[in-house]
């Protein structure tokens, strides 16, 4: 049991606040330490976590990160990051194929995690990293940042408002160009287009439409083409809910996209811009003349959400997130298994 779980109280007394570890120290490690340094010295989040270690297989990589952002700790190996008492919550900041075997080693050395996505490669590997979160009695939760945000609500509150009337059809697109990263192509590595950006239009529609209003999807049908490697370069998924209405879902790491959602209704139609990090919400009418704009909060990183929902969630003892509860995360996980049964695609490990 991590030292600050279920004891916020004491915490507060005490004036301890949550010391946040990453794993890894790559690119999307960097914008987490950027987060981390920023929430310690806001007011709204200072006396709630503190940016605490850092480790890379390289211990120099390691002390370079940590004397970069003024971390107290630096660890070459993350067996002896995990079993840094100290140590409240860990940021899994490796590609996805590792993020099974790296979280569940985290918790059994007594540390909360905080996984990126995609939470792991496969919901085989899903449902074991949360019999060991369970058994430990710890929080895990996926890093899925547009599920914390506040634009999630303000997109529910527009669904749900009958502004656009009943809605019927809705998109959503995540593509980017290819950077020749050997994640992206490598079978290997769990590579692919669905896996790196394709959870952010599912979860779009899963977060807009789908799940969160009470939908459940009855059928899909799928396509995608190829990397020389055999994993998805682009990809296209049609989901059928069970009131009949329709989401289509479309991923690349081969092109570059406008990233947008669109909520189509009988009374109007919602584009949100950039379904990554939702920059605003459009509101049109029938004849496509504009209606309103929603604006959406101004943020440090767009990070700092999910940071402080975990925080939060280990001060109180919860073992998830509310954001991000497991049964989100397996049905995900569960969804995409079954869109790369589709397409014939089996990664070495699976």
């Amino acid at each position: 049991m991590s030292r600050l779980n279920g004891r916020r109280a004491e915490a507060l007394d005490r004036g301890e606040k949550v010391n946040v570890a990453i794993l890894g120290a790559g690119s999307i490690a960097n914008t987490m330490a950027t987060t981390l340094v920023k929430m310690a010295a806001d007011e709204r989040y200072a006396n709630l976590i503190r940016p605490y270690a850092v480790a890379a297989r390289d211990r120099d990589r390691a002390e370079a990160f940590a004397a970069k952002y003024g971390f107290d700790r630096a660890y070459g190996s993350y067996e002896d990051m995990a079993a840094d008492g100290n140590i409240d919550l860990v940021y899994i900041a490796t590609p996805h194929s590792f993020h099974a075997e790296q979280a569940i080693m985290c918790l059994k050395a007594g540390r909360n995690v905080l996984v990126e996505k995609s939470f792991t490669a496969n919901a085989a590997q899903a449902w074991k990293l949360l019999n060991v979160a369970a058994e430990t009695k710890l929080l895990a939760t996926e890093a899925i940042w547009t599920r914390y945000q506040p634009s999630r609500d303000l997109i529910n509150e527009l669904v749900g408002s009958g502004e656009l009337g009943t809605i019927r059809s809705v998109r959503a697109d995540l593509s980017y160009e290819p950077h020749g990263r050997d994640r992206i192509t490598n079978p290997d590595l769990a590579g692919g287009a669905l896996l790196d950006v394709g959870v952010y239009a599912l979860n779009f529609i899963d977060m807009a439409v789908g799940a969160d209003h009470g939908r459940t999807v009855t059928d899909f049908i799928t396509t995608m083409v190829p990397y020389d490697t055999g994993v998805d370069a682009t990809n296209a998924i049609i989901l059928t809910y069970d009131n009949g209405l329709m989401a289509t879902a479309t991923s690349s790491r081969a092109v570059a996209s406008e990233r947008s959602g669109v909520i189509c209704g009988d009374k109007g139609y919602a584009v949100v811009t950039n379904i990554n990090n939702p920059e605003r919400i459009d509101v049109f009418n029938l004849d496509h003349s504009l209606r309103h704009s929603i604006a959406v909060p101004d943020q440090l990183t767009g990070y700092e959400y999910e940071v402080a929902a975990a925080a939060d969630a280990i001060l109180d003892g919860r073992l998830e997130c509310p954001e991000m509860p497991h049964a989100d995360t397996l049905r995900m996980m569960e969804l995409m298994d079954g869109i790369r049964g589709r397409w014939g695609l089996r990664y070495p490990f699976e």
